[in-house]
């Protein structure tokens, strides 16, 4: 429910404070007052298109703030925090929702939900919580397939909610079924030359059987094979200094000399430095022991080696290039053999999908049906309700009807529904697109919305003109069922009807000034004598004609039939 809503700088309404809250409220004023900003503001807090042409000309922007009271947990509560913003709490399981939203002269917008600056969408998230708006386009909306079909599913509650959910569960799992049955064969040509293509691969890569870091350990080898010669002359060189094979003093000999001649000088010091000298000479020896080994090692390599090794690489450079790195060609091992597995499996595959697809078929088959049955239930029990509403909505002879016949399968089922209406007696019944006239099509409208409104509540309801093309007792009783409505939902209803405005437990008039060159409008609350002056004015354009006064407080006693 809306509490309050402020609008500034939005048409031609410089700056107003609509207090609304539950019950009925009326919005009335004269043409050109700005009676539709207040719905185009509250359109604009429920998330819709932002319109630069109605920022109020020489302001530089508009803004519109809203206080709405909702259920301090539940779906609404849950957006708003995560859209980062709270609501506050008001003691008895509700809270106080904070939300704004201004357009600036120059096309930039902004949003806020519950304190926090938000996208827009958010606001349009909560409106599908909160709100139900109908005006002469959403009277269009009637006239759509579509929108007659959710109507019904509307009042058919539970049992057709629950029959539809069943249906769209089945319908989902014969899609996804279906699309891989019809993947798996028109591509099945395709398949077969990638399982080909795989089992040649794996092929290639299990005969070459390679391992890890095999490449760089090859390429290391095959760099040391090719240089043996420097290799051996460089090994065979330090052997000789450190081994004394040669015929130059070697390094073991001259580090021997030197320790002797330490030890023989009996101190402390250098005998300590003799100590350190034999463990080099250790050491050259050791030195020495290694390059004999790798020159033996040289030794029994040769170029049949070098051949063997650069083979072996001409392999791995192929899986290289084949497969981006040797690492991956590995990989495909694992990788491949599954995605091959599945590959040759497509024949099996294919039997067992098509044995899916029928058994899904029939659980289709049975929630088409199911749904079916359950929305021709409503259909009925839906045309009985409304036509009954009609007649009180000075109709008497008209006689509404839902029916429901097969249609094209969708996700919502393979009905399709139709409001069909017969306003005469002796009339055929006629879709409502073209057998109901502007006024007609306004209370089947409202007389839809009071019969589902007992079934499926909406917390808040926004008609703009919905009396419009009718008048005299009709009008009445448009204003006593937007009564009745508001003893379960809020009902905000723009209307030029006396007799639709006294049935508002809250009226409110967007009063127009001017001072010859600028009009403003503003946003006032009407009791006692200034709503009886408003009334007469609605009916008569004379809010001071004794008579238009006698027969507005007629139609504001009224009131009381619905209290």
């Amino acid at each position: 429910m809306i509490e309050e809503m402020r609008l500034r700088d939005l048409g031609v309404i410089a700056e107003a404070t609509l207090p609304i809250g539950p019950g009925f409220t009326a919005i009335t004023g004269e043409t050109g007052a700005g009676k539709t900003m207040v719905v185009t503001g509250l359109g604009l807090l429920l998330g819709q298109r932002a319109d630069t042409g109605a920022v109020r000309a020489g302001a530089a922007q508009a803004t519109v703030d809203g206080v709405w009271i909702v259920p301090e947990s539940g779906p609404v509560a849950e957006r708003v925090r995560e859209a980062g913003g709270d609501v506050e709490p008001l003691g008895d399981g509700r809270a106080e929702l904070y939300v704004g939203r201004s357009i600036s002269s120059e096309g930039r917008g902004r949003a806020s939900v519950g304190g926090r600056t938000a996208p827009a969408g958010v606001l349009a998230d909560l409106a599908d919580e909160l709100v139900v708006v109908h005006g002469q386009s959403d009277q269009l909306r009637l006239r759509t397939a579509a929108a007659q079909r959710d109507a019904l599913d509307r009042f058919g509650g539970d049992v057709v909610q629950g029959a539809l959910a069943t249906y769209r569960e089945s319908y989902e799992r014969w899609r996804g079924i279906d699309r891989e049955l019809a993947g798996l064969t028109t591509e099945r040509d395709a398949r077969a030359r990638e399982a080909d293509e795989l089992r040649a691969q794996l092929a290639d890569v299990e005969q070459a059987a390679p391992q890890p870091g095999e490449d760089a350990e090859l390429a290391a080898r095959a760099e040391r094979l090719a240089n043996a010669e420097e290799l051996r002359i460089a090994a065979a060189t330090a052997h000789d200094a450190l081994s004394g094979e040669g015929e130059q003093p070697d390094a073991a000999s001259l580090l021997a000399e030197a320790r002797r001649a330490l030890e023989r000088a009996h101190d402390p010091i250098l005998e300590d430095l003799a100590g350190q000298v034999a463990d080099l000479g250790y050491r050259a020896s050791d030195l020495a022991a290694s390059l004999a080994g790798y020159l033996a090692d040289l030794d029994e390599t040769g170029p049949h080696e070098l051949a063997a090794v650069e083979e072996r690489r001409a392999v791995l450079t192929g899986l290289i290039r084949a497969h981006g790195t040797l690492d991956d060609a590995i990989a495909l091992l694992e990788t491949g053999s599954a995605r091959l597995a599945e590959l040759d499996d497509d024949s099996d595959r294919i039997e067992r999908l098509t044995e899916e697809r029928g058994a899904a078929a029939s659980a289709l088959d049975e929630a088409a049906a199911a749904l079916t049955a359950a929305r021709t239930a409503a259909a009925e029990r839906l045309g009985a309700a409304v036509t009954a509403e009609l007649h009180a909505l000075a109709m008497p002879d008209a006689r509404l009807t839902v029916s429901v016949t097969p249609g094209t399968e969708s996700a919502a089922g393979r009905d399709d529904v139709a409001i069909l209406l017969a306003p005469h007696v002796g009339a055929d019944p006629r879709p409502v697109s073209r057998g109901a006239s502007g006024g007609e099509l306004s209370r089947v409208m409202l007389a839809i919305e009071v019969v589902i409104a007992a079934v499926d509540p909406v917390p808040t309801f926004v008609f703009d003109e919905v009396d419009a093309g009718i008048g005299g007792a009709a009008a009445i009783e448009v204003g006593r069922r937007l009564a009745r409505l508001a003893h379960s939902s809020q009902v905000i209803a723009v209307t030029h009807l006396a007799q639709v405005a006294a049935f508002a437990t809250n009226h409110l008039t967007v009063v127009k000034a001017g001072d010859g060159s600028v009009t403003a409008s503003d946003v006032r609350r009407l009791d006692g004598s200034d709503r009886e002056a408003e009334m007469a004015r609605l009916l008569s354009g004379m809010p001071d004609s004794d008579a238009a006064l006698t027969h507005a407080r007629e139609l504001l006693g009224l009131r009381a039939e619905v209290a």
